[in-house]
């Protein structure tokens, strides 16, 4: 008997991965914007028990092919296309949409000044306690949400007066369009990363369900660091990569032998 009580022979894939491949099935002939039957309904034509649809089902609504609402019911829909990214240059999400005729814009959005934590103040290099500007927001595409975003910027560089009006989502634009600073690089770690509580509720997923996640700090030309940032992804909406020269060794090995 499997972890959630129903029996499967040996050797055969795991019911909700059979349910799975069925719910592939149906969602390919289904048009977007209908629904699918309810969940009791749905669980009874594939033959498996509520919990098992449901874990089922989490894979389609992470990939942006179903939107679950409470007293509404289960809506198919297309992802939407995936942004282009090159890793060599650092720009907005707006500005990768943009290039691609795509349209992303900000969904729920929440500014906010407080003193620096200690990790805040090492990673921005600031005095215990100095304030700074903490900008979380949504990013959506297609109308659902595909990336959740979070900047910790010294208060200097962002004063309200500057975010306070016409705030779409990119604080890297916003520091570009300021003209008080000199951009010059950043420095990302990217890894795969299971959502914490908060992330999942802004991205309508589960928690636990993979992120991509990217954590960065934005260097001015002086060697300043200006901003600390957490960007989260839903796997399949953001294309990220890099373009890479042939070490002169290697080539130099290949020409000898």
């Amino acid at each position: 008997m499997s972890a959630r009580g129903e029996r499967r022979p040996p050797g055969t894939r795991p019911l909700y991965q059979q349910a799975a491949q069925q719910l592939a099935q149906m969602l390919e002939t289904m048009p977007p914007g209908s629904f699918l039957p309810s969940e009791p309904a749905l669980a009874r034509q594939l033959g498996v028990s509520r919990a098992t649809l449901r874990e089922a089902m989490r894979s389609f609504e992470v990939e942006g092919r179903i939107i679950r609402r409470q007293g509404v019911g289960t809506i198919v829909t297309r992802p939407p296309r995936a942004l282009e990214a090159g890793l060599e240059v650092l720009e907005s999400l707006e500005t990768l949409a943009a290039r691609t005729n795509q349209s992303v814009e900000m969904g729920e959005c929440q500014i906010a000044v407080h003193p620096a934590g200690e990790e805040d103040a090492v990673h921005l290099e600031l005095p215990a306690q100095a304030p700074v500007v903490e900008v979380s927001r949504v990013i959506l595409a297609g109308g659902r949400p595909v990336a959740f975003l979070i900047d910790i910027i010294p208060q200097t560089l962002l004063p309200q007066d500057v975010w306070a009006n016409g705030f779409t989502g990119s604080v890297l634009d916003l520091l570009l369009g300021s003209g008080g600073v000199d951009l010059d690089v950043s420095r990302t770690e990217i890894s795969a990363t299971s959502a914490p509580s908060e992330v999942a509720r802004r991205l309508q997923i589960q928690r636990g369900d993979v992120l991509l996640r990217l954590e960065a700090r934005l260097f001015a030309r002086d060697g300043r660091p200006l901003d600390h940032s957490w960007s989260y992804f839903l796997p399949g909406s953001i294309h990220l990569h890099i373009v890479r020269r042939v070490g002169q060794n290697v080539r130099r090995g290949e020409g000898g032998s």
